[in-house]
C-alpha cells in the first residue's frame, strides 16, 4: 500500500490567492521616450559644448564639461547668490573644468523649454572666461 502524498504545482503554473495568474513586470521597459530630466540635462550641456567647439574651432581649449545637482560648497566670492557654474583653472596635468549646476538651473527657469538657453548661456559665459574674451564674441545670440 503506497500512500502517495499529493505535491504542489510548480510555480511557474501556480496563480495567485484570487485566480488572476502572473502579474506584469514591476518596472516599465526602457525605451527611448522615458529620458530622466538629468539625461536631458547632460544632452544640453554637451550640445551647448559642441555647438561652442565647433564655432571656435581650434582655439576651443581643453576642457572637461562636467554636471553636478547642486554646489559643494559656497566660494569666498559666492556670498550672494548661488552659482549656476563654475570653472575650475587647469592644474598640471588635469584639464580645465566647467562644472554646470542642475537644481539652480531648473530652479531659475520657469519654463522646462528654457533650460536648454540658460544651459548654453553658462557654458558660453565659462568658456569664455577660460579664454579671457567676451560671450558676445563666441555667441552674438548671447544672452537672447
Amino acid at each position: 500500500m503506497s500512500t502517495s502524498i499529493p505535491r504542489p504545482a510548480p510555480a511557474s503554473r501556480r496563480r495567485d490567492r484570487h485566480g488572476r495568474g502572473h502579474r506584469g513586470p514591476l518596472a516599465w521597459p526602457p525605451v527611448p521616450t522615458m529620458r530622466s530630466r538629468r539625461d536631458a540635462f547632460d544632452d544640453y550641456v554637451l550640445d551647448a559644448a559642441a555647438r561652442l567647439e565647433a564655432t571656435c574651432g581650434r582655439a576651443f581649449p581643453a576642457v572637461e564639461f562636467a554636471v553636478e545637482d547642486v554646489p559643494r560648497g559656497p566660494a569666498p566670492w559666492d556670498h550672494r547668490e548661488v552659482p549656476l557654474g563654475r570653472l575650475f583653472p587647469a592644474t598640471g596635468a588635469r584639464p580645465a573644468r566647467i562644472v554646470v549646476y542642475r537644481r539652480p538651473v531648473e530652479t531659475r527657469v520657469s519654463d522646462r523649454r528654457d533650460v536648454a538657453a540658460l544651459v548654453a548661456d553658462i557654458v558660453t559665459e565659462q568658456v569664455a572666461g577660460l579664454l579671457g574674451v567676451s560671450p558676445e564674441e563666441l555667441d552674438p545670440g548671447f544672452g537672447e
